[in-house]
């Protein structure tokens, strides 16, 4: 199957016929997962709560137009890819300042929004899939590749991103992070999410009450623990890992 079809893409313009035909033509090109909203502020309410891959925004809305929601996407830790689609030549230079894999013009033809698609897939990975982290760190914006980090953990206001080469500080809620992330993390505890490509071993430590289930990961010299009402669910989940060690 084509990579393109596995994309997750929500289409944000206040015109119905805009949608509609981008709804279209996202169809036309193999796109099964397409999430239509009708203003910024809908956008960024919807993409709270579920992933997604690919953003495809007018930039002229009543509300929150286009500039400024991909402002706000790009102070989030997994910032979709965004595409800008206009009837105006004249924002290019600020949505190319914003990182946007491309940019096309009204009335968008299927070939022009092929192309932008396939920039935007190649961004995310082969597989579709999700980018990394965005973090700040000294005044800078940096990105965490979702390969090399390793675990989140949510601690008073914050959570921790752990990588296998530095610690950062997310401003976004786990909860809302584990909706984003989808399959490509698993729950070890109420505030621990561990990176699924990370994990190496599960243990069985202690001995009678004192027993504890601990996963170990890549790069992390101390196993965590995982609490009693997950330990099943992660057995499931990582079931089918031919690589992973699990001793008890």
């Amino acid at each position: 199957m084509d990579a393109v079809s596995e994309l997750r893409v929500v289409v944000v313009d206040d015109e119905m016929l805009a949608r509609e035909r981008l709804r279209q033509l996202l169809a036309d090109n193999g796109v099964g997962q397409v999430q239509c909203l009708e203003d910024g502020q809908a956008a960024l309410d919807w993409l709270a709560r579920h992933p997604a891959d690919v953003v495809v925004l007018d930039i002229s809305m009543p509300g929150l137009d286009g500039i400024e929601v991909a402002r706000l996407l790009r102070r989030q830790p997994l910032s979709p890819q965004l595409i800008f689609s206009t009837a105006h030549d004249h924002f290019a230079v600020e949505a190319f300042e914003l990182d946007a894999a491309d940019y096309l013009l009204k009335p968008v033809r299927r070939e022009r929004l092929a192309e932008a698609l396939r920039r935007a897939l190649a961004r995310c990975g082969s597989q579709g899939s999700m980018p990394g982290f965005t973090v700040r760190q000294r005044g800078r914006l940096l990105n965490v590749p979702l390969s090399e980090a390793r675990y989140l953990k949510a601690e008073l206001k914050y959570v921790t991103l752990v990588s296998r080469d530095g610690e950062y500080l997310l401003d976004d809620a786990l909860v809302a992070l584990e909706q984003r992330l989808g399959d490509a993390v698993l729950r070890i505890h109420r505030n621990c999410l561990v990176m699924r490509h990370a994990v190496q071993e599960l243990r069985r430590s202690g001995n009678g009450g004192d027993e504890q289930w601990v996963v170990r990961l890549r790069d992390i010299a101390e196993p965590l623990p995982i609490s009693r009402r997950q330990i099943h669910a992660i057995k499931a989940a990582l079931a089918a890992a031919p690589a992973l060690r699990t001793i008890t």
